[in-house]
């Protein structure tokens, strides 16, 4: 019995043993062909994506003939951050019952023309900021709003084409503050001529070794104007789908002192869904100047930044 036992076990264990190798064969078999299948219908895609690349470039290039000039395009994008915070009694804090509110906002409205032979690139940006911090415990406490950042600019770039990346250009750019009487005190207004290169789409690059940077000021401090050259470059690219990433330097290069030069850099990075999303602007400004002026020694990097609600509406 024992014996009979162990031959059908034997049996059983043989007949598992070869249904498994014939198994294993028809996986491999049917992987083979099953890889073979992928690998011609990767050589198709890949076909295909050419295709599709090119046929792009051809829409694209029989919309760009299509299109009549001129050719306009402009918008309105910015940048809108609220914080309100209020404790009371909190005894953690040496200032134990307080309210704070902080608003910040940016907007930039740009309108472009471009002709056959010619563009005229307009923008404005406005970049406004107020904080308002009141202890309630204290009776001699400022509980006003005050100025937390205040910037408007203007610029204004006209370029006769000599190619479709390069040309000549004149450029007239106004930087003043708005609030607190500070609109033209100081004020900067370059004016100047060069080139301009546009080596892709999303970038501008502007040289100009001739530009005479004008200050306005009623202010104590001396303001100087000079002469030097003016460079700018303007950036705009989507990074991936829905995240917007916008970039803009703006330096002047005085030849007569390097105290009377200054440079502005402010870049956007923007999520966007039918227009509103979450937006993060940040600013860095160095200018001699503007220090001496208010008492320095040294000069230090000036820096702003505001997170908040984006929005973004453009048209053509």
């Amino acid at each position: 019995m024992e014996k009979m036992l162990l031959l059908t076990l034997a049996a059983l264990l043989f007949a598992t043993t070869g249904v498994n190798a014939q198994t294993t064969e028809e996986l491999q078999a049917e992987k083979a062909v099953k890889s073979a299948t992928l690998d011609s219908l990767k050589k198709d895609l890949k076909a295909l994506e050419k295709q599709v690349s090119k046929l792009e470039s051809d829409v694209s290039g029989l919309t760009d003939q299509l299109t009549p000039y001129p050719r306009w395009k402009k918008g309105l994008l910015g940048n809108i951050g609220l914080n309100f915070s209020t404790f009371n009694d909190w005894l953690p804090k040496d200032q134990p019952s307080t309210s704070a509110v902080n608003i910040g906002l940016t907007s930039t409205a740009f309108i472009n023309g471009d002709w056959e032979h010619a563009f005229w690139r307009n923008s404005a940006n406005l970049t406004l900021g107020w904080l308002k911090f009141d202890d309630r415990d204290n009776s001699e406490d400022n509980a006003n709003f005050q100025v937390a950042s205040d910037n408007f600019n203007l610029v204004s770039l006209y370029g006769f084409k000599l190619s479709p990346k390069f040309a000549i250009s004149t450029l007239g750019e106004y930087r003043t503050s708005i609030l607190e009487g500070k609109l033209n005190n100081p004020g900067y207004l370059d004016l100047g001529v060069g080139a301009t290169w546009t080596p892709v789409t999303d970038l501008v690059v502007v040289a100009h070794p001739l530009n005479y940077n004008f200050v306005f000021s009623d202010e104590e401090f001396d303001f100087q104007s000079s002469l030097g050259a003016k460079i700018v470059a303007d950036y705009t690219k989507t990074i991936v789908k829905g995240l917007n990433w916008k970039s803009n330097l703006s330096a002047f290069l005085s030849y007569e002192n390097q105290d009377y030069s200054n440079y502005t850099w402010v870049n956007t990075l923007s999520t966007a869904y039918k227009g509103i999303g979450i937006g993060l602007d940040i600013g860095l400004r160095n200018n001699k100047q503007e220090a001496l002026a208010a008492g320095r020694t040294d000069n230090p990097l000036q820096t702003y930044w505001i997170l908040g609600l984006s929005y973004a509406i453009s048209s053509n």
